[in-house]
Order: C-alpha cells, then structure tokens, then sequence
C-alpha cells in the first residue's frame, strides 16, 4: 500500500491551544506550577507572526505564543515549538535562540522556551544554543521534551486522563504506520474506541476525536471503512444529541467556507490594488472571521498596497 502524508502540525497546535494548562502539567510541571492559573491567559497568534515571519513552510514548524502571570506577579510569554520532522536538523538550536529573542525583544518580557520532539531519531535531543568568542559568551537552554521516550511507557498512557496522553499515542502510532496504513486504521479504530471507555466528557471526545481523525490520515477507502465502524459503535452506545463524527463534519464544512472566504478576500484585494506577494496573503490568511469583515469593508477606501499593508501593520 503507498504512503500518504500524515497531518501532525495542526492537530498539536489546535490541542495546545484548547488545553495549554493540561499541556504544562503534562509535559513542563515546573512551568505549570509557576503560572497563576487564575490570571486570564493571552494566546499571542498575531505576535507570532512577527517572530516567525521568515520561517520555511517546508520545514514544518508547529509554534504557539503565550502571555502568562506568574505567581509571584511576573508577566512572562511561553514560547512553545514542536518539530515533528522525522529528519535531523542541524538549524534547530539556533532556530530556537532566533524565536527566543525575538520574543524577548516584541515586549521585553522574560521568555519560557520550551521544546517537543517528534522526530524518530532516537540520539537527537537539543536543548541548547550558544558560544564563547573573544570574551563574550552566550547560552540559552531550553527544557526538551522527547515523545519516542513515551514507547515504553504506552500502559501509563493509555490509564492517563490528559488528552495529551491520547495526543502522543496518536503520534507515535502514526509515526510508525508510515508504510502499513491498515495497521494505522486498526490502530486509529482503537484509539477512537478509547475515547469513550475513558469516560471523556462529550466536548473532549469531540475535541480529541477531531485530533485523532487529523493526524491519522488514511486512504479513502479505509477512512469509508472506519466511518461506518464510527458510525455503528454510536449507535449501539446511543451517544447524545450529535456525534463527535457529525460534529466535525459541521466543523470541516464550516472551515472549508471561511478558507474560501479568505480566498474570495484576496482576489478582490489583487483586483483592485494589484498583485500581492506571498507574505502579504499569509497575513490576511491569519486573520480571524471577524477582522476579515472589516477588511472587507475597508477595501474600498484603499488605494494602493501600501495601503494595505499599512492596515495589516495594526494585527
């Protein structure tokens, strides 16, 4: 059977930004016990941006940006990347030490980095970066968290309740179906059927569903396979009100509409102001539904790119 690309780098970034408190207390203990969890949390998208503005796509970066209180009134950001690459990247560390001062420089807040590996190489574990030249020195280390560790200890996650435990099963049992996508359906089927035995609330297993059905990509035909087996194991545990199957076809459906949306936006923009590059399309990508209908609105009294990129200045 041919491969097919699994999908990681969303469905992490979607799970830390609806669990960043389970996912400190799963992976970072220390740093979770430093925030004071009753002070809002401010996710950053838009200032994150600006730090990795210059990043490849290709690489496949996963990064998530937050403010944070500490308990002792300190007002920090927590930069968190994942490099799910199956390769060495020899650019890593110093990737790391670039978004970490970037960060430091936006606001001249102190920064927490922090670091998941998805990789399957075994002795590649960065946690540093600096040097020692001429009477000058530098060094940032960066806490490493190395999701391979967690093969041998598959029973601990299976009798785990943090979603991130299901997270990294997902992972790892997708990382190592690369070439057997039956045995990935099998695995995925199992993983799906846990959801309900771990007695997850309806919106976790909602959510995780949509986690799981993400990244575990498959052919079309055994996905058509498992939807039926989805299908009948809901009915026979007669799940209330909607389904997370239905559920995240509702959610697909209404992303799909906002993504050409986004799509219609910039045509309209490219017809009346001309031709705009890649990293100005990223940017009107990035906004959320509700600075898209301004922009909409504002389109008419812009006259130029310039203008344009004068307004996506204030995001």
């Amino acid at each position: 059977m041919t491969e097919i690309n699994a999908n990681y780098d969303e469905p992490w970034k979607e799970a830390i930004g609806d669990y960043f408190d389970k996912f400190l207390d799963f992976f970072f203990p220390d740093v979770y016990n430093l925030i004071d969890w009753l002070k809002p949390i401010t996710s950053l998208d838009k200032e994150l941006q600006k730090i990795t503005a210059d990043s490849d796509d290709s690489k496949r970066l996963v990064d998530k940006l937050f403010q944070v209180c500490l308990k002792d009134e300190q007002e920090v950001w927590i930069l968190v990347h994942i490099e799910v690459q199956s390769q060495y990247d020899s650019d890593f560390n110093q990737r790391m030490f670039i978004y970490h001062y970037r960060a430091f420089d936006l606001y001249r807040k102190p920064v927490i980095s922090l670091a998941i590996l998805g990789d399957e190489k075994e002795k590649w574990r960065p946690s540093n970066y600096g040097y020692d030249l001429g009477g000058c020195q530098l060094n940032l280390n960066f806490p490493t968290i190395k999701l391979l560790d967690y093969q041998e200890k598959w029973e601990e996650l299976e009798r785990n309740l943090n979603p991130f435990a299901m997270m990294i099963m997902a992972h790892l049992k997708t990382k190592a179906t690369t070439s057997n996508l039956t045995e990935r359906e099998q695995w995925k089927w199992y993983l799906i059927r846990s959801l309900y035995d771990k007695k997850y609330s309806k919106l976790e297993i909602v959510k995780l569903f949509k986690f799981i059905d993400a990244m575990m990509t498959l052919p079309s035909l055994l996905q058509q396979d498992l939807n039926k087996k989805i299908i009948k194991y809901e009915e026979e545990k007669i799940m209330p009100l909607i389904s997370p199957f239905e559920q995240m076809a509702e959610e697909r459906g209404l992303q799909q509409r906002i993504d050409r949306d986004k799509e219609l936006i910039i045509r309209l923009i490219q017809r009346k102001l001309g031709v705009i590059n890649k990293d100005l399309q990223m940017q009107v990508k990035a906004l959320n539904i509700e600075d898209l209908e301004i922009l909409a609105e504002e389109l008419f009294d812009m006259d130029s790119v310039e203008d344009l990129q004068q307004w996506l200045s204030k995001f």
